[in-house]
């Protein structure tokens, strides 16, 4: 199981580590078991995982990613989408503080807008739609 999520900068690529002990020596491997996506190994155990190009893989349920390449809008959503439940801005809205709100309303108002890689923006908007309809009132 993992629990701690590191971003690269831009989101260009998550990795997700058993635990921030993992950084404290070095990996033996990193084995790629799909397109973009490696299991990392330290002293024959895996610790955790790699994924770089997140955006392009960006789907619901289980569907297919669009094999296009993401539209360069995509990827500031996404960056906001992550930033906005992997950070303490996510408790900023859950306690309604207003500046987090005004983020959160314009990141609802930008995936609306984001017509030319629709299915992708979907997809952001399924992780963040909760929080958009618990605080529509804002």
């Amino acid at each position: 199981m993992c629990t701690e999520l590191c971003r690269a900068p831009g989101d260009t690529a998550l990795t997700c580590l058993r635990d921030l002990d993992v950084l404290d020596e070095p990996l033996e491997a990193r084995i790629g078991i799909a397109p973009d996506v490696a299991l990392l190994v330290q002293h024959g155990t895996v610790v955790g995982w790699s994924l770089t190009d997140p955006v392009r893989y960006l789907t619901t349920g289980f569907a297919a990613p669009d094999p296009a390449p993401p539209a360069p809008a995509t990827q500031p959503l996404f960056t906001a989408c992550m930033d906005l439940i992997t950070t303490s801005l996510l408790d900023e809205v859950r306690d309604r503080v207003p500046a987090a709100l005004d983020r959160l309303r314009e990141l609802d108002h930008g995936l609306r807008d984001q017509q030319e890689d629709r299915h992708r923006a979907d997809a952001l908007y399924a992780l963040i739609g909760n929080l958009v309809e618990d605080y529509k009132n804002w």
